[in-house]
C-alpha cells in the first residue's frame, strides 16, 4: 500500500494567505518571514501535490486548475483545524462577554462570528449590542461593553487600537451618475445623524471641492440610510459592506464628485488585560473582519 501524503498545515496556511492578500510578498510581511522562505514553502507544497499550483500572470502569479482546487480544500482544512484547536483549548471557558458592533458588521459578519465562537465555547454567553460608533465607544468606556469595533480614529480613547483603513465611496442609485448635472442645485446627501466619520469625510471633501450640498435625509439606522438612497432622496458615503444590490458605487471621474479618504476602523476594550473569554472573542472578531476585508 502506497504511503499517504500528509499536507503541512503551516504551508497550507501560507498558500491561502498569499492569495487572500494578493501576493506572497504580502504574506511574507504578515507572517514575519523572508520571501525566500515563503517560496520554499510553496515549492514544498507543489512537490507534495505533484503538480504546479501557480503560474506567472503578467507581473504576478495566478492559480493553475490544480491550485484552484487545492485552495478550496485548504480553506476547509484550515477552518476545521482551527475549530478543533479552539474547541479543545476553550472547552473550560465559561462566563459571558459583551460585544459592540456597528450596523455594517452586524448585518454581515455577526452570524459567522457567533457561530464559530459558540461551537468552540458552548458554555459562554454572548451579549451583542449594535449601535453607532460614538455610543459604542461611550458604552465601552463606562464598562457596559467588554469590547467594541468602531469607525474613526478616536484619539485619546484608552485601551483602543487601530485595526484597518477601509475605502469609502459615494453610493447611490445607478441613475445617480448624472447627479452633478443638476446645475446650481446643491448636492442632496443622505447621512447618519452626527457624529459620523462617513458624514464628516463626505462633507469635508465636498467643501474642499467647493461643491454645494444639502442634507436631504438623516437617519440613526443603516437600514434607513439605505432605504433613503434607494428611494432616490440623494447619495450617501459608506463602505461597500452590506450595500444593497440596487445601489452602486459612483465613480468620481465620471460624476465629478471628489475622491474620498479611507476611514479607519478601531477596536476598543474596557480594560488593558481582558478576561480570557473576552480575549478569545476579540481574536475571532478581528480574524473574521480582516479576512473579509482582505478577500474584498
Amino acid at each position: 500500500m502506497a504511503a499517504r501524503t500528509n499536507l503541512d498545515m503551516d504551508v497550507l496556511r501560507t498558500f491561502v494567505l498569499g492569495f487572500e492578500l494578493g501576493s506572497f510578498a504580502r504574506a511574507a510581511d504578515r507572517l514575519g518571514r523572508s520571501q525566500s522562505a515563503i517560496s520554499a514553502q510553496l515549492h514544498k507544497l507543489e512537490e507534495q501535490i505533484g503538480t504546479p499550483l501557480v503560474q506567472k500572470s503578467g507581473r504576478g502569479l495566478a492559480l493553475t486548475t490544480a491550485g484552484e482546487s487545492l485552495l478550496s480544500y485548504a480553506k476547509r482544512l484550515l477552518e476545521l483545524n482551527d475549530e478543533a484547536v479552539e474547541t479543545i483549548r476553550g472547552a473550560d471557558l465559561e462566563g459571558w462577554v459583551r460585544l459592540g458592533l456597528p450596523q455594517d458588521f452586524a448585518d454581515t459578519f455577526l452570524p459567522q462570528v457567533l457561530g464559530r465562537f459558540a461551537r468552540a465555547h458552548p458554555k459562554v454567553r454572548v451579549e451583542v449590542q449594535v449601535d453607532g460608533s460614538a455610543r459604542l465607544i461611550e458604552k465601552t468606556l463606562k464598562g457596559d461593553l467588554d469590547v467594541a469595533l468602531a469607525w474613526g480614529n478616536n484619539p485619546g480613547t484608552p485601551h483602543a487600537e487601530w485595526v484597518a483603513n477601509l475605502s469609502i465611496s459615494w453610493v447611490g442609485r445607478p441613475d445617480s451618475g448624472n447627479i452633478r448635472g443638476l446645475g446650481a442645485e446643491p448636492l442632496p446627501l443622505v447621512a447618519f445623524e452626527p457624529p459620523c466619520s462617513f458624514r464628516a469625510a463626505g462633507i469635508a471633501a465636498l467643501d474642499e471641492a467647493s461643491i454645494p450640498w444639502r442634507l436631504a435625509f438623516t437617519s440613526p439606522s443603516l437600514s434607513g440610510l439605505w432605504a433613503a438612497a434607494e428611494a432616490g432622496f440623494g447619495i450617501t458615503v459608506r463602505t461597500t459592506i452590506a450595500m444593497p444590490r440596487t445601489l452602486t458605487v459612483l465613480d468620481p471621474l465620471a460624476t465629478g464628485l471628489p475622491v474620498l479618504p479611507p476611514v479607519p476602523l478601531s477596536l476598543h476594550r474596557t480594560e488593558t488585560a481582558p478576561r480570557p473569554v473576552v480575549r478569545r472573542l476579540t481574536e475571532i472578531v478581528l480574524e473574521t473582519v480582516l479576512d473579509e476585508i482582505n478577500a474584498g
